[in-house]
């Protein structure tokens, strides 16, 4: 828009602009706009069908503000912009329209690609702020988290391992006083905690989270059991689970919480690990019997990758 800067009277270059989100849509044509509120973003669905909607037209020519709706008075041309509507959205793959809501937010409900193909992921040292997309779906399945830490001191340890999500919604894997914690938060309405009752002592050790899933359809609950090495130091079950997202724009960090924290008990400030971590893996359909991830298994992932 830098050329208008210089002309004020100067005519427009961008005279056509489609819009859908959600289901609602509309087209700017040469100063008219044809529109269809099909859903508010509050709902978790739209009450009608997108054949439905009723369609608003206005002349911002002589009516900038929209507040006057033409529809009635000049059907034919609402009825050219509908058809312009149709032809960008096809034009740059908008169409077939998909009415679902939170749905759309899952890429494997929602059947297109996903980013991060087959059923493991590792994570180095310190990565963060990793969209959503960006990291492997463990929604609606079983999965383990399995992390790699180092205590050198052989203090007590304390802080975030990995998070995903923040406040309203998401899971974290950290330590506090020593001891291995598992906070799974359900859209803010309720947070899950499973507790180890053994300090983590000094040196190289594996931690292990165990998500066995219930299964019977989305958004169920599961059983949650944390390792330290190959030993079970603890269990506990989250009742309910959230099967589309766990933020719009919360991300995955590891070592430290850099958004809002997905527990209570540990702050922004305090979620620094204060050991080592030298690599996360993430697993679905995990098979791993002993609950241990061996140098071995690593180098078959990593070359798998190549």
């Amino acid at each position: 828009m830098c050329y208008s800067f210089d002309d004020a009277r100067a005519e427009d270059r961008h005279t056509t602009q489609y819009f859908e989100i959600l289901g609602n849509r509309g087209i700017y044509h040469q100063g008219w706009v044809a529109c269809a509120r099909h859903t508010v973003p509050w709902a978790a669905a739209s009450d009608h069908e997108l054949e439905e909607d009723v369609w608003e037209l206005y002349d911002t020519n002589t009516d900038w503000t929209e507040a006057r709706n033409l529809a009635d008075e000049n059907p034919k041309k609402l009825e050219e912009l509908k058809t312009l509507f149709l032809l960008e959205a096809d034009k740059y793959l908008v169409t077939p329209l998909d009415d679902r809501r939170v749905e759309r937010f899952n890429a494997s409900l929602a059947g297109r690609p996903e980013l991060i193909k087959g059923k493991t992921q590792i994570f180095a040292p310190n990565m963060k702020r990793l969209s959503e997309n960006s990291v492997i779906i463990i929604k609606n399945k079983s999965h383990a988290v399995t992390a790699s830490i180092e205590n050198p001191t052989k203090s007590c340890l304390h802080g975030t391992i990995i998070a995903q999500g923040g406040k309203f919604g998401g899971w974290s894997f950290y330590v506090i006083d020593g001891k291995l914690r598992y906070c799974y938060n359900y859209a803010a309405q309720k947070r899950f905690y499973i507790c180890s009752d053994k300090v983590i002592p000094g040196g190289e050790h594996q931690l292990r989270m165990e998500f066995d899933y219930d299964g019977g359809g989305l958004g169920k609950g599961g059983t949650v059991s944390l390792y330290l090495d190959k030993e079970k130091i603890g269990e506990g079950r989250v009742d309910a689970t959230l099967f589309s997202t766990f933020s719009l724009d919360e991300t995955t960090d590891i070592g430290q919480e850099t958004g809002t924290t997905v527990a209570e008990d540990i702050s922004v400030e305090t979620s620094r690990f204060n050991g080592v971590v030298k690599w996360v893996q993430i697993d679905t359909g995990f098979d791993d019997k002993d609950h241990y991830v061996s140098p071995e298994e690593r180098f078959h992932i990593a070359m798998a990758r190549q």
